[in-house]
């Protein structure tokens, strides 16, 4: 799937609800911790093509929940947002390695872009820059767009997640899949555009050659009504916390957990989840290790 900055990423606002609507506006709880869904979106899951796009509407850019740039008194355009909450996040220092392979810190490991255990971030660029998966295909699930394709296994994957997640009421779609370098580099430069300069826009987008989604393993998921799609309250949904319980169980793992930023590079994204394997997401969630950069024992990356 290819995302350019003046396509627009179905955000299924047509099937919203009143209801939706209003989960969307309210502020997020502060509570850190996502647990598992306790009630059952009444939607099913929609094929693809079945979600309208509205005009004039810009994707989330990949990673991070857009903020408006603000220039003199007045923001910038940009992609709508979550209220904030009543009182700031604080980042936690980074916890020590706690998994058997937080050994393997070594310069070099996890940094071949066809290996499932590629660490991607601020601080680890895939090698080559404008590395492209070759066996791309769409999972057999719904999709908003589509720009949902993944590696084989990845399809997998997300097609056995999504079963189980359907088997217990919870409707799930893929919003995003594969970007590629050039996609990400327009997105990019649009975000530079908008916040005048670099720093700004490193606070909402990967530079093109640091984004997990050009490697075909990541992808955005949303609620197959729209509720909340690649925005902050999304977190409140059940397909979210579903999916942040049970991902584990597929080898994959929600790669951005609240309160990682300073060790992840980017804030919260309860929509962001990472094929890794089964080895992997198990051992992960066995040792209580939050992000890849823990278990695999690597340097944080907070930035650039």
């Amino acid at each position: 799937m290819r995302l350019l900055p003046s396509v627009v990423v179905a955000l299924l606002t047509v099937t919203l609800t009143a209801a939706a609507l209003s989960a969307c506006a309210a502020p997020a709880p502060t509570a850190d911790t996502v647990t598992s869904a306790a009630s059952t979106p009444s939607s099913a899951p929609r094929p693809a093509g079945d979600l309208p796009t509205p005009p004039g509407v810009l994707p989330a850019p990949e990673q991070r929940e857009p903020v408006p740039a603000v220039t003199g008194s007045g923001a910038a355009a940009g992609p709508p947002t979550a209220p904030p909450t009543s009182a700031p996040v604080t980042t936690p220092a980074p916890s020590p390695p706690r998994s058997p392979s937080a050994t393997a810190a070594a310069a070099g490991l996890h940094t071949d872009p066809g290996a499932v255990d590629v660490v991607v971030n601020k601080r680890r660029p895939l090698t080559p820059p404008d590395y492209a998966p070759t066996d791309l295909r769409p999972p057999d699930v719904a999709t908003a767009t589509d720009n949902a394709l993944l590696r084989p296994d990845a399809a997998t994957a997300v097609e056995e997640l999504f079963a189980a997640a359907g088997e217990d009421g919870v409707a799930l779609v893929v919003v995003s899949g594969y970007r590629s370098y050039a996609n990400q580099e327009a997105t990019y430069a649009y975000w530079v555009g908008e916040y005048g300069d670099a720093s700004g826009a490193d606070t909402v987008s990967a530079r093109p050659g640091y984004s997990e989604h050009q490697t075909g393993l990541a992808f955005d998921i949303g609620q197959a009504d729209g509720a909340c799609t690649l925005v902050l309250c999304f977190r409140d949904t059940p397909a979210a916390q579903w999916a942040a319980a049970n991902a584990a169980d597929f080898g994959i793992i929600l790669r951005y957990p609240q309160g990682f930023d300073g060790v992840t590079g980017f804030s919260a994204e309860s929509w962001h989840f990472r094929y890794v394997g089964r080895d992997t997401s198990l051992a992960m969630r066995a040792a209580g290790t939050e992000t890849l950069e823990e278990h695999f024992g690597l340097p944080p990356a907070p930035s650039y």
